[in-house]
């Protein structure tokens, strides 16, 4: 369990408070409206009213002694910013901001961020992948150029071995994995046969895997 502070309860704030809540940590939810104070009591451990870039009121809050700090203030990116900066000068341990443009990453780093989130651009980037292709069921995207794709198995590889597709040589993608009839196995060999109804994890850069399923 971490002790989060959330600065922004708007709808994505309230998302990341959700899901914080499910993970069973205890979260300080602030916002400066207090409508959205409110409809957040249910979804966190406390909350409060407060204007997150006076300094004086983030010190009463003790940012130091938080696990981790979340900027997620929605249509006010200079008050993003300040809070973002003035987290970090008083000792705030990792500080996650949020990004709603292209070109604000770049300064919610320079002025203290740990790490920047673009929902919106990481959300369409997974979109466009996912549903551009039959084949693509999932993926989680470890770099610019390299993910973890669960893909389906074309029918063409049905009773076939990993050693037979040989898709690491042919194309420079590695099957880390299979799933049959959901249930998951990371225990494969070369000699391991492909039923129907698998789905594969795959690892590799999506320009090879569209190669290899002909996405």
């Amino acid at each position: 369990m971490k002790s989060v502070l959330l600065i922004g309860l708007g709808r994505f704030g309230k998302h990341i408070a959700i899901q914080l809540n499910s993970l069973g940590h205890e979260v300080l939810g602030i916002d400066i409206k207090e409508e959205r104070v409110n409809d957040a009591m249910d979804i966190v451990t406390d909350a409060q009213i407060g204007d997150s870039t006076n300094e004086a009121f983030l010190r009463t809050l003790g940012v130091g002694n938080f696990d981790i700090c979340y900027v997620t203030i929605s249509n006010d990116f200079q008050s993003s910013l300040e809070t973002t900066y003035l987290l970090k000068e008083l000792g705030a341990r990792f500080v996650v901001a949020r990004a709603e443009r292209d070109g604000q990453e770049r300064f919610l780093l320079r002025n203290g961020a740990d790490k920047v989130v673009y929902p919106e651009k990481q959300i369409a980037k997974w979109a466009a992948i996912r549903y551009s292709s039959s084949h693509i069921l999932d993926y989680i995207e470890l770099d610019d150029s390299t993910a973890l794709y669960e893909v389906t198995l074309p029918d063409a590889w049905v009773g076939k071995s990993i050693i037979q597709l040989d898709v690491r040589k042919k194309f420079d993608l590695t099957i880390i994995g299979m799933k049959t009839h959901d249930v998951m196995n990371f225990m494969i060999q070369p000699e391991t046969i492909l039923p129907p109804g698998t789905t594969l994890l795959v690892l590799g850069k999506y320009k090879a895997l569209q190669k290899c399923f002909r996405i």
